[in-house]
């Protein structure tokens, strides 16, 4: 079967004109490629600036806030009703399990509605009589046009984490998907068409480094949200902020579970296997980094272990636990990482590269991966593996697992897990991490309050959705106003209707 061309979405159809570069899309469970993905160019860049721009100052920055929000509601109930049609796009590119990508829609979802209630969020503030006659209030506006660019791991929920907090505050939007797996994103596109959004206020570029830069640079681009990796979060962030873009890049992360001899070691084995595998290692928030305070280190090795040799690997419409990693360069390089633990001298206690997968074809497989005796000089310690691979550290008590977790570069996310109510507060005092969780794996917020890490794991000074989504894509204005003679006109007396 010939790969189907997948293409852009602007002005709500998708792009007719024809490609210089394409790149190849996978199905990782199989290792056919199943899609060729057209990439955009600079100057393809700029004219969808200004068709979302133009789409901006006649059809949406001025709409109402009731109909914005019909649309939001609209699309809501629609992206509810294809729920799993998005989910079996993910777990077609990306190759994550069926429930696990519909989970991720799900918790997209939330943000979607919480976007519904945006307008509480934006009505500003009034004082009457600041001076004698003479009122000051305040406004938060849109932006104009905004980028997003998304990353492989989540292609429906990151875009849920921005798209629908832009649109709702009155900005056009342009998103860069993955080009590993854009389809997921070009269906929530056509589903915000259908729900009413007027053409070209919501436009889909797929590209490489080329149309990023384009994005990062455009004059008439007023802002960028990124999440992927630190080095190019950080050179987003850089780059953008160079010319005078507001920029929230969400970069990676090495994220530590603290475990305290106190612990329920069941309940901890059953997380740490679940925050560390689930969706191959390919999360932000993955448990990559276990601190066990001994003498509860060897128990605790031994439980996890006997939990994953019950995990299947596989195609991820087959009801495995664990699906392929997104494409074979990755699964190499996780392999690498596998490699110089070993050579480092940490203890392979499980080694996920080799086995039998329950898949057909030559998928990008690696299996649940456990080192012991890890230490902090370690490259497996040290950089962001992106795979199904957890590494124990073994310390003698809670101060040195605590120094051991703030002294790392990264600060997106932390767990603890303890039945002692004072040392679980003092962690979540103490602890250099923006996400924390206290018996709680996978910290994620939910979507009333905001997503983001400290240090190394952000660039900017705003976190992802919640209340500080809705001031990103906003700026706030004050106005003095004194009306020396006011006046109304006209009898209607039908109750009020808002429009």
């Amino acid at each position: 079967m010939s790969p189907t061309r997948i293409t852009h979405l602007i002005g709500g159809a998708p792009w007719e004109g024809t490609s210089d570069r394409t790149s190849p899309v996978y199905n990782p469970a199989t290792g056919e490629q199943t899609g060729e993905l057209d990439l955009a160019s600079a100057q393809l860049v700029g004219e969808v600036v200004t068709t979302a721009h133009r789409a901006w100052s006649d059809s949406w920055r001025d709409l109402s806030l009731t109909k914005r929000g019909q649309i939001l509601f609209r699309f809501r109930e629609l992206l509810n009703q294809h729920k799993e049609e998005i989910a079996a796009l993910i777990t077609a590119e990306h190759g994550k399990v069926l429930d696990d990508a519909l989970g991720e829609v799900m918790r997209g979802l939330e943000v979607a509605e919480f976007a519904c209630g945006i307008p509480q969020l934006i009505k500003g503030g009034f004082s009457e009589n600041a001076s004698t006659h003479v009122d000051v209030y305040s406004l938060r506006q849109p932006l104009g046009v905004v980028a997003v660019i998304s990353p492989f791991n989540f292609p429906a929920m990151v875009p849920l984490w921005f798209v629908p907090v832009a649109l709702a505050c009155g900005n056009a939007v342009i998103i860069k998907p993955s080009e590993k797996d854009p389809s997921a994103t070009i269906a929530m596109a056509r589903l915000w068409t259908e729900a009413g959004l007027p053409d070209g206020v919501l436009n889909v570029v797929n590209g490489d480094k080329e149309a990023v830069d384009a994005l990062l640079t455009h004059p008439d681009v007023k802002a960028v949200s990124f999440v992927g990796s630190t080095p190019i979060a950080r050179y987003v962030y850089e780059t953008a902020t160079a010319t005078g873009k507001r920029v929230q890049a969400l970069g990676g992360a090495k994220n530590h579970m603290l475990v305290l001899p106190d612990a329920d070691l069941d309940v901890t084995a059953d997380a740490a296997v679940n925050a560390g595998f689930g969706s191959a290692g390919e999360r932000c928030m993955a448990i990559s980094a276990l601190v066990a305070v001994e003498p509860i280190a060897d128990e605790l090795i031994a439980k996890i272990t006997d939990r994953m040799g019950k995990l299947r690997t596989g195609d991820g419409t087959r009801g495995c636990d664990m699906g392929p990693l997104v494409t074979k360069a990755h699964r190499e390089k996780v392999a690498g990482y596998i490699e110089a633990g070993e050579r480092a001298g940490a203890k392979l206690v499980v080694d996920g590269r080799g086995g039998d997968f329950d898949a057909d074809g030559e998928g990008f497989f690696l299996a649940p991966t456990l080192f012991d005796n890890v230490t902090t000089d370690m490259s497996i310690y040290q950089e962001e593996i992106f795979g199904p691979v957890l590494a124990v550290l073994r310390v003698k008590s809670y101060e040195e697992g605590l120094e051991l977790i703030n002294a790392n570069p990264y600060g997106n996310g932390t767990a603890i897990f303890t039945n002692d109510g004072g040392a679980a507060r003092r962690f979540q005092n103490e602890v250099e991490v923006g996400m924390v969780g206290v018996n709680v794996p996978i910290p994620v917020p939910v979507a009333y309050y905001s997503f983001g890490g400290w240090k190394n794991s952000l660039f900017g000074d705003t976190h992802a959705y919640g209340t500080d989504g809705v001031h990103f894509f906003t700026r706030g204005k004050v106005v003095t106003s004194r009306w020396l003679d006011p006046s109304h006109g006209g009898i209607n007396l039908g109750f009020p209707q808002n429009a």
